[in-house]
Parts: C-alpha cells; sequence; structure tokens
C-alpha cells in the first residue's frame, strides 16, 4: 500500500508541475490587425458579436468540455463496478457475465455504422443527447436487474442482456458523437470567420484550436477518470450497495443532457446541408474511406484500441503474478495511478503541439511504437514495481493517443460524412476485441496476447509511417 501512494504521488506531483509550467509559459492571444487603405496595418479591437440566444459556441469550448466531461463521468462512475455488479448484487456466473460483455461489443460493432450516419443525417447534438438517454436506460437496467435472492424488484436476465445491448450502442454514441460534434462545429467557426484573404488565416486558428481541444478531452478525462473512481468507490462505502454508481451516473447523464440541450448549437454533415443524393452520399463515404492514410489510421485505431482492452482484461493478473507481497493489491491506487499517467501525457501533449516540437503523423508512429515496447516487457514482467511502471508508460500513450488520433481524423475525415466514417472506422475494433476475449479466455496466457499485441502495434507503427510519408 505505502509504495503505490508514493507512486501515485510522485504521478500527481507530475502532473502538477507540467500544468504549472503551462500556464507560467502561456502567451497571450496576438491583437487582430487590419489594413487600411495605405496598406499600413493597424490594431483594433475586435467587437463582440450579437447573439439571438446565450450559446457560446463556437467562440466558447467550454460547454462542450463541460458536457463531454460529465459524459465521461458517467461511464466511469459505473465502468469499474458492472463486473462486481453481475458477481456480487445478482450472482450471476462468469460464462453469463462473459456473454454480457460480448453482447455489449456486438451491439456496438453492429450498430457502428448506423449510428455514424443518423448522426450525420439527424444531427450530432441529437446524436449526443441519444447517448444521454440510451446510457441512463443502460445504468438503470444494470440495477433492477434480476433481484438479490428474490426480494426487490428485478427484470430478469433478458433485462441485463438489453442494458449491455444498450451499453454498446451508447458507446458508439459517446466515441462518434462527441468528437463529430465538436470539429464540425469547429470548421463551421472557421468558415464563418475565414474568407478571401483572410481563409487560411481562419484554418490556422482552427487547426490550432483543434488540437489544443483534442488535448483538453484527454486530459479532463483522466481527471474524470480518477475523481470518478476515487468517489465511486467512496459511495459504494458509504451506501453498502454496488448499485449506488449507476444511479448517481444517471443523475450526471441528466446534467450532462441539459448543458447540451441549452448551450450546444445542432450541426449536421456537409452532405445533409446541401441536400445531396443518397447514392453520391455513398460515393462520398467510400471515397474517404479509400484514401490509404484513413485506412491506415483505421487499423491503426484497431489495434491500438484493441490492445488497449486486452490490457484492461489482463493487468490485475499480470501483476498479481508478480506480487511481491501477500495481501490484496491497491487497485483503486494502481488505477488512480495509471489515469494520473494519462493525465500527465495529455498536459505534455499540448506542449509537444503548442511549440509545434513534433508532427502529429510523426508522433503517432512514436506513439504506436513506445506502446509495442511496453506489451513487449510486459510480456515477461521481472518484477511487480517494474511491471507497473511498465503499465503506467503504456496509459502515458493512452493518453496522447486520444488526442494525436481525434486531431488526424479531424483533418482528414470529409465533414460531410465524419460520424459515418468513425462508426465504421470502430467495427472492426469492436470485432477484434469480442474475437479476441472468445480466444484469450482466462487471464493466465497474458504472455502470448501480449507478444501478438506488440508484434500488431509494431507493424502498425511501420505502416503507418510509410503510408503518411508517401
Amino acid at each position: 500500500m505505502e509504495i503505490y501512494t508514493l507512486n501515485l504521488t510522485i504521478l500527481l506531483t507530475l502532473c502538477l508541475a507540467l500544468f504549472i509550467l503551462q500556464q507560467l509559459k502561456r502567451q497571450p492571444p496576438p491583437p487582430i490587425t487590419t489594413t487600411t487603405p495605405k496598406d499600413k496595418p493597424t490594431t483594433t479591437t475586435p467587437q463582440p458579436k450579437q447573439t439571438k440566444k446565450p450559446n457560446p459556441s463556437p467562440k466558447s469550448p467550454i460547454p462542450f468540455l463541460l458536457a463531454y466531461t460529465l459524459a465521461t463521468t458517467s461511464d466511469w462512475l459505473q465502468g469499474p463496478h458492472l463486473h462486481p455488479l453481475y458477481t456480487t448484487t445478482h450472482h450471476l456466473p462468469p460464462h453469463t457475465i462473459s456473454l454480457l460483455f460480448t453482447a455489449g461489443y456486438l451491439a456496438a460493432a453492429v450498430s457502428g455504422h448506423a449510428v455514424g450516419a443518423w448522426a450525420d443525417a439527424r444531427g450530432r447534438k441529437k446524436a449526443c443527447l441519444a447517448f444521454c438517454g440510451v446510457y441512463a436506460v443502460s445504468c438503470g437496467l444494470a440495477c433492477v436487474g434480476i433481484g438479490e435472492e428474490g426480494v426487490g424488484f428485478g427484470v430478469g436476465l433478458g433485462g441485463l442482456v438489453v442494458g449491455r445491448v444498450l451499453g454498446g450502442v451508447g458507446t458508439g454514441l459517446l466515441f462518434v458523437g462527441f468528437e463529430s460534434w465538436v470539429v464540425g462545429d469547429l470548421k463551421k467557426g472557421r468558415r464563418r470567420r475565414g474568407g478571401g484573404a483572410e481563409e487560411g488565416e481562419g484554418e490556422v486558428e482552427a487547426e490550432a484550436e483543434l488540437g489544443w481541444v483534442m488535448g483538453a478531452m484527454s486530459g479532463l478525462n483522466s481527471v474524470a477518470a480518477i475523481v470518478s473512481g476515487a468517489g465511486s468507490e467512496w459511495l459504494v462505502m458509504r451506501t453498502g450497495s454496488r448499485k449506488a454508481p449507476f444511479a448517481l451516473a444517471v443523475g450526471v447523464l441528466v446534467v450532462a443532457a441539459g448543458v447540451i440541450g441549452w448551450f450546444w448549437d445542432e450541426n449536421y454533415g456537409e452532405a445533409v446541408e446541401a441536400k445531396n443524393e443518397k447514392g453520391e452520399l455513398k460515393s462520398r463515404v467510400w471515397s474517404v474511406l479509400s484514401n490509404p492514410q484513413v485506412l491506415a489510421l483505421g487499423a491503426a485505431s484497431t489495434i491500438f484500441e484493441g490492445s488497449m482492452y486486452l490490457f484492461v482484461f489482463f493487468w490485475a493478473p499480470v501483476l498479481r503474478s508478480v506480487q511481491s507481497s501477500p495481501g490484496d493489491l491497491p487497485y483503486g491506487l494502481i488505477f488512480a495511478s495509471f489515469m494520473a499517467a494519462t493525465l500527465a501525457s495529455s498536459l505534455a501533449f499540448n506542449a509537444i503541439t503548442q511549440r509545434q516540437l513534433m508532427r502529429h503523423t510523426s508522433l503517432l508512429v512514436a506513439i504506436l511504437g513506445a506502446s509495442a515496447a511496453c506489451f513487449f516487457l510486459s510480456a515477461t514482467p521481472k518484477s511487480e514495481q517494474s511491471a507497473f511502471w511498465v503499465f503506467c508508460l503504456f496509459e502515458a500513450a493512452v493518453g496522447m493517443y486520444w488526442s494525436c488520433m481525434g486531431y488526424l481524423k479531424g483533418q482528414l475525415v470529409e465533414d460531410g460524412v465524419r460520424a459515418q466514417v468513425y462508426g465504421i472506422l470502430r467495427i472492426p475494433l469492436n470485432i477484434f476485441v469480442v474475437v479476441s476475449l472468445l480466444v484469450t479466455g482466462d487471464g493466465d496466457s497474458y504472455g502470448k496476447v501480449f507478444s501478438v499485441c506488440s508484434t500488431l502495434l509494431l507493424a502498425s507503427s511501420g505502416a503507418l509511417w510509410a503510408v503518411m510519408a508517401a
């Protein structure tokens, strides 16, 4: 316990130092210049624009980041307690629990394209509101479950299956809806600000803002995970029920829906705004998916995120296999340490991109290569602490990955079919996870699994470098 408390303290201190350093080196925004008839630049004060309703979008990313943080908080609140809820509260056998999780991943795979197409056609804001509703129902069905020892209200095993299916659909909406909305909103803001001679300046401004927003999303997600993990565990201890985090998650989703409904503007795919025919829309989707760079990003995301899900399944058995002292491991502190490493790397990502120290493509190639090294070392761990710090390094790669991948997809994928493409790219990921879980079985086969993940990550790193450099 003491050594993991020290580890967490070190990582949190690193996060604080990086945050303070960024604040000290933050530069004030440059003044807006105009040109007089004599071609002499003058400095002017920008005038506030009149709006018809109290909606700061797209000028301020705060409403989006607030809603996104609340959405991810609802996921982190109940996610770590889902397996214990099935085991200790509903008393389900391991085989049934495995089938429930598989149902969720299959639902996410099957609904991937439909979710993206619906978001582009009906609106990305509506997709985010749909996530709040679908996920709230999923949490509610997990709570009512099948009752405890014949006491209390229950919906039967079928209700739990429906809950997991809705959870899978909701996960797709979370990953597709929010990112598509913010990229579309920033693109729309660029078109409003740009035009004529200033179009290039508006594009550069929007790209810089996109990189900052992606970094902020990753950092806030890490903070939400740390706070939610500790808070949900405290809530379970205070209430004595594994259902409490699910009930709190429903309340958080209601607040998130309120923020989205009140502050966000709606945006659609450009194909819908231009009223294109279905045949043309399909050709545009195929045109984007046939781009070698998009395919390389899709393959990289499938391998990296699939390896990440397998890591979540195997990290505890790995640490137990090299545990140096008797007793149970402090899983809460270890999880918080992983999230602190993710937060630190998110802060470092902001510093790297703001100072243009490294191109996003080169950074993503480096992330995949470093992750391959982490899995290679984890296949044959030497000691408990060495395995722990290698895992922290991988979590740091995860923190940079989300920001980097989000930025690159935002630049390469056409806005008119963005949500559809994002949804399609997640289909092979969910299939990869389902097949991997069915093949691996228990947690004792982590050596072979991590070796395979290392090989695939190294191959995807080389392939991505070759395609992007071409």
